[in-house]
C-alpha cells in the first residue's frame, strides 16, 4: 500500500481575468484547477524554468523563420513569373495602327475584367500556382 502525503493548502488570491483563465483552462484539460495551479507554480519556481522558456521562443523562432523563407521564395516565383510574362508579352505583341489601337483598347478592358474575375475565384478556391509548380516539378523529377 501506498500512501501518500497530505497536500498542504494555500490560499492566493487572484485576479478575476485570471481566475478565468485558470477555470476555462481546467475545463478544456478536464483536470482540477488546484492540480494546474500546482503544476504552473512547480514550473515557474523550477531551476530550468527560464532555460525550457528559452528553448519555446527558440522554437518560435525557427517557425517564424522557415515561414518568412517560404514567403521569400513565393514572392521570388511571382517575380520571376511577371517578368517572364512581360518579356514575352513585349517582344511578341507589335504595335497597331491607330484604328486597330482603339479596337484593341478596348477588348483589352474586356479581357482584364475577365480576367479579374477568374483571378479573383481562383484565390478564392483553387490550387496556388506555386503548389501546381512544386506539384510538376516533382511529378517531372519521378518519371
Amino acid at each position: 500500500m501506498v500512501r501518500r502525503k497530505k497536500k498542504a493548502q494555500v490560499s492566493v488570491y487572484l485576479d478575476p481575468e485570471i481566475m478565468t483563465m485558470l477555470a476555462d483552462y481546467a475545463a478544456r484539460r478536464d483536470h482540477s484547477q488546484s492540480m494546474i495551479a500546482e503544476a504552473a507554480i512547480a514550473s515557474f519556481l523550477s531551476p530550468d524554468a527560464d532555460e525550457r522558456r528559452e528553448a519555446a521562443i527558440a522554437k518560435r523562432i525557427d517557425q517564424i523563420d522557415r515561414r518568412l523563407m517560404r514567403l521569400e521564395r513565393d514572392l521570388g516565383i511571382t517575380v520571376e513569373t511577371m517578368a517572364v510574362f512581360i518579356r514575352f508579352w513585349l517582344s511578341s505583341t507589335p504595335a497597331l495602327p491607330e484604328p486597330a489601337a482603339q479596337a484593341a483598347r478596348a477588348k483589352a478592358a474586356e479581357r482584364y475584367d475577365a480576367f479579374v474575375t477568374a483571378l479573383g475565384r481562383r484565390l478564392a478556391q483553387g490550387p496556388k500556382l506555386r503548389q501546381e509548380i512544386s506539384e510538376d516539378i516533382d511529378s517531372a523529377g519521378n518519371s
